[in-house]
C-alpha cells in the first residue's frame, strides 16, 4: 500500500494489496467517476464541509480528516535517533540532498511547464480553466486579478479562475518538490540497497521537509504565475506534515516505552493498515467523482498529466545513479540514492494541493496522477538496478524478494 512503512527497521517484500495498488487506484477512479455521475452532490457537499478565511474555503474539514490518517502512519514508522548516525557515511546523503532539494524541484518545474504550458497547451486547451481556492488571507472583489487568476462568484463563494494548465503545473510542482514516497524502503529492498541509507534518508527528508517544502513550493508556484500565498503553503505543512510528525513521534515513544519495539513493529503499526488504506482509497474515490466530467470529456488528461512526470522520475534516477557511479559509492548505496531521488511523498502532494488548490481543482488531480503510475515505474526502475549491479563492482548478496 502507499502508506505502508516509510520507515521500518525490517523491510519486506511487497504483498498483496502493495503489489496490485495500480488496480486499487484504476479501480478507485472508475468508482469515483460512476459516483460523480450517479451522486453528483456528494463530493461537492464533503468538500463543503470547510474552515474558511476571508469568505474562501480554506480547509476541508473531511478530507483533512482522511489525509491526516495517511500521514499519520508513514511518520510514527520513523525512528528519528537514526538520523543522528548519517554522518558516518556523508556521500550517498550529501548526494541524496543535493539531488531531492537543489535538482529535482527545478527539472520537474521545468519539464512540468514544458510539456503542459507549451508541447500539450493545445491539446489541454489555451481557453480551458479551472477554478481554484482563493489564497488564504486574499480579500479581493469579484473580477480582479491576482497572477494568472480572475476572482469569480461561484455558488455565493469567491473563486479563483485559472488557466487549466498552471493548474496542473501546480499539482506537478507539488509533486516535484516532495522527495521520498512512503513505499521507497520496499523499492530498496527489492533493489538489494542498503537499508539503513533508505532508512536515514528517509528520516531526514521528512525533517528537512519541514524546512524546505513550504519555501520551495511558494518559490517555483509564484515562479509558475500560480496565486499562492506563503502563508497558505505554510499551513499546509503544518497541517499535513508538522502535525502527524509530532503526532507520530509521541505516539511511538509512549507505545514503544509501554509494549516495546518488537510488539510496536509487529502488532500496533499492522493494526494501522486498513485504516490508511480506506483514508487513501476514499480521497481518490473523491478526487476523480469531482473530475469524472472532465476526464469523460478529455480522456487523454491523465496521459498529458503522466508525460512529464514519467520523464522527471527517469531522468532524476538516471541523474543521480550515473552520479553515485561517478563518485565512487558501492551499488547498496547507489540503488536506493536513485530510487529515493525518482520517489515522491505523494501523499504530501495531494493533500498540499487539495488544501491549497480545493478538492476539485486541476491540481489536486495532476498530483493523484503520480500515485497512478508510481508503483508500476518503481518496479521498473528497480529491475534496472538488479540488472545494472555489476557495474558497481562485486554483487549484493541476493534476495528472497520477487518483483514482477
Amino acid at each position: 500500500m502507499a502508506t505502508e512503512a516509510c520507515v521500518t527497521k525490517t523491510p519486506q517484500g511487497l504483498g498483496f494489496f502493495e503489489r496490485y495498488l495500480t488496480l486499487w487506484v484504476v479501480l478507485c477512479i472508475g468508482l469515483g467517476i460512476v459516483l460523480g455521475r450517479v451522486a453528483p452532490g456528494v463530493a461537492t457537499t464533503l468538500d463543503g464541509w470547510t474552515i474558511d478565511a476571508a469568505g474562501a474555503p480554506v480547509v476541508s474539514i473531511p478530507i483533512a480528516i482522511a489525509l491526516f490518517f495517511m500521514m499519520f502512519p508513514i511518520m510514527l514508522k520513523i525512528d528519528f535517533t537514526e538520523v543522528l548516525r548519517a554522518g558516518r557515511n556523508a556521500k550517498p546523503v550529501t548526494l541524496t540532498l543535493v539531488v531531492n532539494w537543489l535538482i529535482k524541484p527545478f527539472t520537474m518545474f521545468g519539464l512540468a511547464y514544458l510539456f503542459l504550458g507549451i508541447v500539450f497547451q493545445g491539446f489541454i486547451g489555451p481557453e480551458a480553466t479551472d477554478l481554484v481556492k482563493m489564497p488564504l488571507g486574499l480579500d479581493l472583489p469579484v473580477g480582479a486579478t491576482h497572477g494568472e487568476g480572475t476572482v469569480v462568484l461561484v455558488d455565493g463563494v469567491r473563486m479563483l479562475e485559472i488557466p487549466l494548465w498552471r493548474s496542473y503545473l501546480a499539482g506537478c510542482i507539488l509533486l516535484g518538490i516532495a522527495p521520498c514516497t512512503a513505499m521507497v524502503l520496499v523499492w530498496g529492498f527489492l533493489a538489494r540497497g542498503n537499508d539503513g541509507h533508505t532508512l536515514i534518508m528517509v528520516a531526514i527528508n521528512s525533517l528537512t521537509m519541514l524546512f524546505l517544502y513550504g519555501p520551495l513550493g511558494g518559490l517555483l508556484l509564484g515562479v509558475g504565475r500560480l496565486p499562492i500565498p506563503w502563508e497558505a503553503l505554510l499551513l499546509s505543512i503544518s497541517i499535513y506534515v508538522a502535525l502527524p510528525l509530532v503526532a507520530g513521534f509521541v505516539v511511538r515513544k509512549a507505545v514503544v516505552g509501554a509494549k516495546g519495539e518488537d510488539w510496536f513493529q509487529s502488532r500496533f503499526l499492522p493494526m494501522l493498515t486498513p485504516i490508511t488504506i480506506v483514508a487513501l482509497l476514499a480521497t481518490l474515490i473523491l478526487l476523480f467523482s469531482f473530475k469524472g466530467d472532465t476526464i469523460l470529456a478529455r480522456p487523454l488528461t491523465i496521459l498529458w498529466i503522466a508525460v512529464p512526470l514519467f520523464v522527471q522520475t527517469v531522468l532524476v534516477f538516471g541523474l543521480t545513479y550515473a552520479l553515485a557511479r561517478t563518485i565512487g559509492l558501492s551499488y547498496r548505496d547507489a540503488a536506493p540514492s536513485a530510487l529515493i531521488g525518482a520517489s515522491n511523498h505523494f501523499e504530501v502532494a495531494i493533500a498540499t494541493a487539495v488544501m491549497l488548490f480545493g478538492l476539485s481543482s486541476g491540481a489536486a488531480l495532476a498530483t493523484v496522477v503520480g500515485v497512478l503510475i508510481e508503483v508500476p515505474l518503481m518496479l521498473w526502475l528497480v529491475r534496472i538496478c538488479l540488472r545494472t549491479e555489476r557495474w558497481f563492482g562485486a554483487p549484493a548478496e541476493s534476495t528472497t524478494a520477487e518483483v514482477r
